[in-house]
């Protein structure tokens, strides 16, 4: 089982304590010959924000890879949409039960969504000390 999550990118930007790296996120089909034919294919571009205490190794233009571990991206994964899911369905049940309307119920079930993305915010560097990422120059992986 892969215990790594890497993907290759070029650093945009280098600040103190940090190094932003543009990468490339496929879809599994993107590499496909005849994906430009087919409109299941897509490829984003994402802005990684690394935190790094030797950003003298990392210059603008430099390609890297970036990685994080499966733990990592599952607590990502948790926080970003796992907990939320559970909130508006939570929300949603249990006010639609109370109440019987559903218009009240689903703008609630969203309403109560505010207050977690808000906690995130506020707690943004503890989450971000538990979910980062590591980097490395694209010849030492």
């Amino acid at each position: 089982m892969i215990d790594k999550i890497s993907h290759s990118g070029i650093v945009e930007n280098v600040t103190e304590g940090h190094v932003v790296v543009r990468i490339l996120q496929t879809s599994a089909c993107a590499a496909c010959k005849i994906a430009g034919h087919c409109n299941a294919s897509e490829a984003k571009e994402k802005l990684v924000d690394v935190r790094c205490s030797n950003v003298a190794a990392y210059q603008s233009g430099q390609q890297v890879v970036v990685s994080a571990s499966r733990d990592v991206a599952n607590r990502a994964l948790l926080l970003g949409f796992g907990v939320p899911f559970v909130i508006l369905v939570g929300v949603l049940v249990v006010t639609l039960r109370l109440i019987g309307n559903e218009g009240v119920a689903a703008l609630l079930a969203l309403g109560a969504l505010v207050p977690y993305y808000l906690l995130l915010w506020l707690l943004r560097d503890n989450i971000g000390r538990r979910v980062s990422f590591q980097i490395e120059p694209k010849g030492n992986n």
